[in-house]
């Protein structure tokens, strides 16, 4: 279970993204706090894995909250690093950068919709569970946890997210022998629809292999398995 900080210094909106969080399978509301002060007194005390970051807060700005939780860490060699995910109207390049470098994971612009928080963070169980998983990582897990793969190495149809793709594909690698369409949708939390697009879309690449599975009556099955990338499995 994926502990989450809720911070902002709006009430009504730190109750909706806690109830966005509460309805993702895998996350918890360790706590909300509307000030800097607040949030890095509640990270003390709750420890949670995920904070999400308002930038503009009253006493002070979410970067320097951010920055303060990394000398926190410095200071206390147990203490469990919390990753951080930026929900704010902030637009300039500048804070974007400041986020960037003060080691957020991610950056969500004020307005978005449910899916779109949702989304992030099945992105962020995806990357905890693929750096879980690694006891040495290769430089195809490195270019997928940083987001810096090759122009080209990916190229997505419209209609289709990264985010949601690397959940896939995590799902396919944590089932080496296979899944249906159904299967995957509920293993990730996606729709069937959904995922069916993911899953063939790792077929058309050959990044994943297709096989039949034929029941009592009516169509086939179709199961999908990773093979990864640059292979030529037969689909």
């Amino acid at each position: 279970m994926t502990r989450v900080l809720v911070v902002d210094d709006d009430f009504m909106v730190a109750k909706l993204h806690s109830r966005y969080v509460a309805a993702v399978p895998g996350f918890t509301v360790a706590g909300v706090a509307h000030s800097g002060t607040e949030a890095l007194r509640l990270a003390g005390d709750v420890r949670p894995d995920l904070v999400l970051l308002d930038v503009y807060l009253p006493d002070m700005d979410g970067i320097a909250v951010l920055r303060e939780l990394r000398a926190a860490e410095e200071r206390e060699p147990g203490r469990v690093p919390v990753d951080a995910l930026f929900i704010t109207a902030a637009r300039d390049a500048e804070v974007v950068r400041a986020a960037l470098r003060a080691g957020a994971l991610h950056y969500l612009i004020k307005p978005f919709n449910q899916a779109a928080l949702q989304e992030q963070l099945r992105h962020v169980a995806a990357l905890r569970a693929r750096l879980d998983g690694l006891a040495e990582a290769r430089q195809e897990d490195v270019d997928q946890i940083f987001g810096t793969r090759p122009p080209g190495s990916r190229e997505l149809p419209k209609g289709l997210a990264a985010h949601t793709a690397d959940l896939v594909e995590q799902t396919l690698r944590d089932h080496p022998s296979g899944l249906s369409a159904s299967e995957c949708a509920e293993a990730g939390a996606l729709s069937r629809v959904s995922a069916r697009r993911y899953l063939e879309f790792f077929a058309a690449t050959r990044r994943a292999e297709v096989s039949l599975r034929y029941g009592g009556t009516g169509r086939p099955e179709r199961r999908y398995r990773w093979l990864g990338e640059g292979n030529s499995g037969t689909t």
